[in-house]
């Protein structure tokens, strides 16, 4: 039931905006700090340039600036092994088999658009309830643990659509203030980071 309503009110809200404003896949044609935009598009305009015209050779092989991160596919499949050698060498140590690598990785993926306080209150929250009180309250676990997880989903929920209209909204009488701005406060977020290149202002690689 929670992914059929979640599912209508995502494809509900994408239809309002695409049908509502105006040019919203067009930002030449928007007014200048309009803060509506198509982001499904630029995904699709860079995978094409990365997989069709760069190339995977030029961006993850040999050739490329991310050839690195091809160990991650080999750290990826021997992480586990030293914590699986543990529980066997120490099998009275039950919270070693606790530790599943491929959970702690996956959440890593979260971090680029989310900020370390992010992951500390979800560590916190998650050592408590998880540790402390299925411990210590067992049959409160039990009963209302799984409530309070889809309590805490949807006060995020409801929190950030309170935010939005109160203050991410260019278009009312709302408060100024500079996370209204397009910009991240980065003057070299635009510089070139391939080694050579000269832009006025940047830095240049070698």
């Amino acid at each position: 039931m929670g992914t059929v309503i979640a599912s209508s009110v995502y494809f509900g809200t994408a239809w309002w905006l695409l049908t509502s404003v105006e040019n919203i896949c067009n930002p030449s044609r928007l007014p200048e700090g309009s803060p509506w935009t198509c982001p499904g598009d630029d995904v699709f305009y860079n995978a094409s340039i990365i997989w069709g015209v760069v190339g995977p050779m030029r961006m993850f092989g040999r050739l490329g600036l991310y050839s690195k991160m091809n160990y991650f596919f080999l750290i990826g499949l021997l992480a586990p092994v030293p914590v699986w050698i543990l529980s066997r060498m120490f099998p009275e140590k039950k919270w070693i088999k606790l530790i599943n690598v491929p959970i702690i990785i996956g959440g890593t993926g979260g971090m680029p658009s989310a900020r370390a306080v992010n992951y500390m209150c979800w560590f916190a929250v998650g050592i408590f309830f998880n540790f402390v009180v299925y411990k210590r309250y067992r049959g409160w676990w039990v009963r209302h643990n799984y409530i309070l997880s889809a309590g805490l989903d949807a006060g995020v929920a409801f929190l950030a659509i309170l935010l939005y209209f109160t203050l991410q909204i260019k278009d009312i009488n709302g408060p100024t203030w500079w996370g209204l701005e397009l910009s991240d406060h980065c003057p070299l977020a635009t510089c070139p980071t391939a080694p050579g290149f000269q832009v006025e202002g940047c830095p240049v690689f070698h």
